[in-house]
């Protein structure tokens, strides 16, 4: 149908796995005719769910986009995963919808991701509502629920309808003063939404309190208000399974959820330091601003960039410029998406979300626009989880490394929570990610759509290596085999750096007893023994070297005599220096319900951890802040998961290198081969 950007809604679907978003988007398809038969995430013939890796699964791994028309409305839908492994696909999402609508599983309640995606949506001040789905499953819980939800986020939560009939049906709140529920009364939900909406219109308000009810349609747009300014959160009932409440559900996207026109403006940054906040109108007629929120490479029409439109319209054709405008592309191909299907358009309003395709130059967060006055304007990007998680990784076959290097690269555009690092040190790849089925579910990627092979192992600690006292050392190359010989003499004097000094090389010779062409070559003595350590194999740090005093000859006197002269002169400093090997402390904040604690307190004192402080938040979680060394965190997403049966939530940032207990030293430099 013809639509407006004042028609359309665009909705993300967010909450934690097996809360059954995947279901009742399908159900809302079928309901709006859509779809022609109601798909099932058992049979793996949902819309949304169209990667194979998904229907293997039984789960979302990826962000997929449907829409459907109803009503006169444009409704696009993003569903998203919901295991805490692939928040990163949910909260790039949040940047392209006026909506946030939180899935609620009715059988197991308030759970992590729940929690999180609550607070995202109040951190973004963007509009929430709450949808409790499998209502059918256990209606004799659903007023403890909803007791629960008012407790945990507060009493602007209010139910805009009802399950009455044992969760057979749906009462509408808002615009029904009487009727039946199975828990609480119609009337009084009826008078709270009322007492709530009309708050934030004095006009209004004055006239609800003078004649004590407002007609249905004066509500519509400070119930919308009500929505972005976080006065109201919704709460809706459905089961997905048997249908019920679906119609209810796409009544209220239609007819209550906020256009574009309507919703808070996204916020975008002017990039000349200045980090003004650039609130683009969603005007038609404007010049082009988009938003690429998601990446993606599809077989059939190569890398895919899906992008909101804030501002203008796309016309297939036109130029558009890619971030600062230094990178341009042609819109060859346009498309409006419904899962797996990609739907070619002409053109793409305001306020809408569609694809364009067969485009190298855009990647997550670009930016895009039709004139070069929009070059500085930046995406304000959402904060992601760092991923910790990692696996080392080499190709099984030989030569392979660049087919397995732009596999990663590939899979790291399409997920903002993938990092790849290369550890020179242990000469490795390491891909990281948030969690253990992340990092699984990736190498599946591999294997199966890039026809990759590769070997894993757990990655390597970065230990590093320093001295702890000031120390000299001195050694005499001379070596004679007939002809021009070698000769080169160095004394070398070290001291340590305060942690985190680096290195520093000083030149203190005098009276050119050391030629001054040759100092870089014990520097460079120096620093081969840098890269290789002097205990168990790891780089120093934190050292500085001052050259002194030397000899040489002004015949046999070369270059390779004083590299390998200052390389030994620095180990036999460095053994009188008290050598020690450093190990990386990380920041630790584990987030764990109350009857958690104590296991996991007891788990991070196995793990040499130092406890610094536990907080309890207001929904009666407990954070425990520790430091920890980071070779004992191997296992400790799967730790966490097991001692919190699945509750528990963790982050941990880099914070230090101290040295590493004497048994941890012996152990490295005996797998090192030396004493």
């Amino acid at each position: 149908m013809p639509y407006t950007t004042n028609d359309i809604r665009n909705i993300v679907l967010v909450g934690q796995a097996g809360a059954g978003k995947t279901s009742l988007i399908e159900a809302l398809l079928f309901e709006a005719g859509a779809v022609g038969v109601q798909g099932s995430v058992e049979k793996g013939d949902t819309v949304s769910d169209y990667d194979p890796l998904e229907k293997r699964h039984h789960h979302s791994l990826n962000a997929a986009v449907v829409g459907l028309d109803h009503g006169g409305r444009r409704i696009n839908l993003i569903d998203t995963p919901g295991d805490p492994d692939f928040l990163g696909q949910a909260l790039s999402t949040l940047a392209a919808v006026e909506t946030i609508a939180i899935v609620i599983n009715a059988q197991s309640g308030i759970e992590t991701v729940t929690r999180r995606m609550m607070e995202q949506a109040a951190r973004l001040h963007q509009s929430s509502m709450i949808i409790v789905n499998k209502i059918d499953a256990d209606p004799g819980h659903l007023g403890g629920l909803m007791e629960q939800i008012r407790e945990v986020f507060g009493t602007e939560c209010l139910a805009l309808n009802l399950p009455a009939e044992h969760a057979s049906q749906i009462v509408d709140c808002l615009n029904e003063e009487t009727g039946e529920a199975d828990f609480a009364s119609v009337s009084d939900a009826h008078t709270a939404l009322l007492d709530q909406v009309v708050e934030v219109d004095e006009e209004l308000m004055e006239r609800y309190l003078e004649e004590g009810e407002v007609a249905p349609e004066q509500l519509h747009d400070p119930f919308e208000k009500a929505l972005r300014k976080g006065h109201l959160i919704p709460v809706c009932f459905v089961s997905a399974r048997t249908g019920t409440g679906v119609s209810e559900l796409l009544k209220v996207f239609a007819e209550l959820a906020p256009s574009p026109l309507e919703g808070g403006q996204h916020e975008f940054i002017k990039g000349d330091g200045s980090g003004e906040p650039v609130v683009p109108v969603p005007d038609p007629t404007a010049p082009v601003l988009a938003h690429v929120f998601k990446v993606e490479y599809d077989p059939f029409v190569g890398k895919m960039g899906m992008m909101r439109i804030h501002r203008g319209t796309v016309h297939k054709g036109d130029q558009l410029l890619v971030d600062d405008g230094q990178r341009a592309f042609k819109v060859g191909h346009l498309y409006r998406l419904q899962g797996k299907q990609h739907i070619e358009i002409d053109d793409g309003i305001a306020g809408d979300i569609c694809a364009v395709a067969k485009v190298d130059a855009v990647h997550q967060d670009a930016v895009l626009h039709g004139t070069h006055d929009d070059d500085r304007i930046q995406a304000s990007s959402p904060e992601f989880p760092t991923p910790l998680v990692g696996v080392a990784i080499k190709p099984k076959s030989r030569g392979d490394e660049q087919k397995v290097s732009d596999a990663l690269h590939r899979l790291v555009e399409e997920d903002p929570c993938l990092r790849i690092e290369h550890d020179p040190a242990a000469n490795e790849t390491v891909l990281r990610g948030l969690g253990d089925l992340h990092l699984r579910v990736a190498l599946e990627k591999l294997a199966e759509r890039y026809n990759v092979q590769v070997e894993t192992h757990p990655p390597s600690v970065p230990y590093r290596e320093t001295i702890t006292r000031p120390a000299k050392g001195h050694h005499r190359h001379k070596k004679q085999t007939g002809g021009a010989g070698q000769f080169g003499e160095v004394f070398l004097e070290v001291e340590p750096l305060e942690r985190g000094g680096g290195f520093e090389f000083v030149d203190r010779v005098t009276g050119g007893v050391i030629p001054s062409q040759f100092i870089p070559a014990v520097e460079k003595g120096v620093r081969q023994v840098l890269e290789g350590g002097a205990i168990a194999g790891y780089p120093m740090q934190d050292v500085r070297v001052a050259v002194y005093d030397g000899k040489y000859h002004s015949v046999d006197s070369k270059e390779i005599a004083f590299v390998v002269a200052g390389r030994k002169a620095f180990i036999d400093a460095v053994q009188n220096a008290g050598p020690t090997v450093l190990e990386p402390i990380v920041d630790l904040e584990v987030t764990v319900p109350a009857s958690a604690v104590g296991g996991i307190t007891g788990d991070l004192s196995s793990r040499r951890a130092r406890i610094g402080q536990t907080d309890t938040s207001g929904t009666g979680d407990v954070t425990i802040v520790a430091k920890v060394p980071l070779a004992e965190l191997d296992d400790y997403a799967a730790r966490v998961k097991s001692l919190t049966g699945g509750e528990g939530d963790y982050q941990m940032n880099f914070s230090h290198y101290e040295p590493a207990p004497a048994h941890v030293q012996k152990q490295l430099a005996e797998r090192a081969g030396r004493d």
